[in-house]
Parts: structure tokens; sequence; C-alpha cells
């Protein structure tokens, strides 16, 4: 019946992209992608860059973004020697940032006009790396769900609650370091609730997911007073084998139709 049950997604159209925080990212950095369009259709690169650098070198900071990196992932490149070297190191001199553009391709591209103003380009590159982002936003929809079924059924609840402010249950997981997607307190039990979304092809992450509970339920259910209650949905559970052990272990499992059966549980004991 849990199976069958399952939805195909969670997602609806403004699932896809993010454009606020797309526009939002642009617009940072937006004055210095203006400057660096002085560098499109320049035969001379390096002269180009010589006077843009004279001029304000701290445009050039931007550069990761134009080959869809950021510079906080701290990407590395490899030199002839075989070592390597960071690649924000080459926004530190002129001759670094030029190295950077043949490098990466981005001189012939300059010059051949291929892009017609960096903004733009960097709001299609933003866009593409905005996608990255959808397996978080399916795990906050679920999320947001789940917590607006509490809301129209009156149940209170306290949400992200790291294990750090409930000391039996700390006690009990030692050094790991756990946080609650939302924590309802009753009269008869305080329930720690796990809440999670897997369209088809989410790969190995729900079998890891499935099995860590099963072995976190019952350190939690052998707390006085506190039971693991596990919300899940969607068809990337079909065919994943330890979530059908991880269901006949944790006792309480449900999904967005299941649920009901917890919310009048937990009205119960109101």
């Amino acid at each position: 019946m849990f199976m069958s049950q399952l939805y195909e997604t969670n997602a609806t159209l403004d699932f896809y992209c993010d454009f606020d925080k797309i526009q939002m990212n642009v617009e940072e950095i937006a004055i210095s992608l203006n400057t660096l369009n002085y560098l499109l259709g320049k035969e001379n690169m390096q002269a180009a860059v010589e006077q843009l650098w004279k001029r304000d070198p701290s445009v050039f900071q931007v550069l990761d973004i134009l080959i869809a990196t950021r510079r906080k992932d701290g990407k590395m490149y490899l030199l002839p020697d075989k070592t390597a070297r960071p690649v924000n190191e080459l926004y530190s001199s002129a001759d670094g940032v030029v190295e950077f553009l043949n490098g990466t391709g981005l001189t012939k591209v300059f010059q051949n006009r291929e892009v017609k103003n960096l903004v733009d380009y960097v709001f299609g590159v933003e866009t593409g790396l905005d996608s990255n982002a959808r397996k978080n936003r399916s795990g906050h929809v679920m999320e947001n769900w789940v917590h607006d079924i509490f809301n129209q059924n009156g149940i209170p609840c306290e949400k992200e609650v790291q294990c750090k402010h409930l000391p039996d249950v700390k006690n009990v997981l030692g050094k790991d370091i756990k946080r609650f997607d939302f924590v309802i307190k009753t009269r008869a039990q305080t329930y720690l609730i796990e809440v999670n979304f897997y369209s088809k092809g989410g790969g190995s992450k729900p079998s890891e997911v499935a099995r860590a509970y099963s072995e976190l339920s019952p350190k939690i259910n052998g707390i006085d007073g506190y039971k693991f209650v596990w919300i899940t949905d969607g068809k990337g559970w079909d065919g994943v084998g330890s979530f059908k052990e991880a269901y006949e272990e944790i006792p309480y499992v449900y999904n967005l139709t299941s649920i009901q059966d917890f919310v009048n549980l937990v009205l119960s004991e109101l």
C-alpha cells in the first residue's frame, strides 16, 4: 500500500529555477561584468587587459563565473610541471588574467564576439548552476508541505532542532551531530521527525538514508519519552531494497498520503 501511494514528483513549475536568486547573483557583480565588456572584440587581449587592470584590477575577481565556477569552490588547475595551482591566483596580475583567458578559451570567445554582453551571458550561467540546487529544493518543498499540514491541523512544532538542545538524545547519539527537521512535543511523547522526498534517479542516496534511519530509529525509540518518525515520499523509493527493510524496522514511517494517521495520533496526545 505504502509504495502505491508515492508521488511521482513534488515539483511545481517554479521549482526548476529560482530566478529571484539568479537575478540577485547577477546584480551583485553586474558593474564588474559591464566593465569587462570592454574586452569583447579586442584583438590585442594583452593590451586590453592591461588597460583595464590599470583602471580597476578588482573587476577581474568575477572571472570564475565566466567558466561556471565560484571562488568558494577553490578550483585548481594543472601546470606543465604537473603541480597544481588555485585558479584564482591568476587574478593577481594582468599577465595572470591573460593566462586565464587564453587557457580557458575565453580569449577566442571574446575576440570572435560569440558573447555580446557578459551580464546576459552570466545570467545564463547562473541559470545553469541553479539546476544543481534542485535536489536541495526538493527537500525544502517536502519540508514546507509537511509543515503546512501540521499548521493546518493546529499541531505546534519546532523546525531544524539540533540534538544538542535535546540532552537525552545527545547522550545517546554521542559525537554524532544530528539536526531533526521537526520536533513535536505532546503529553505522551516527543517526536523527532525527519522528512525527505526522492524522485526517480536519486542514485545511491535513498539507500544510504534508509540504512542510516534504520540505525537511528532504535536509538531514539530506546530513550524514554522519545519516538523517531520518518515522513518520506517519491517514486525514487521504487526498487530500493533497503527501504523495505527500513519500513519493516522503523515503527513510524509515513508518506504524504498516510501522514494523516500521524496527525491523528499527535492530536490525540495534545
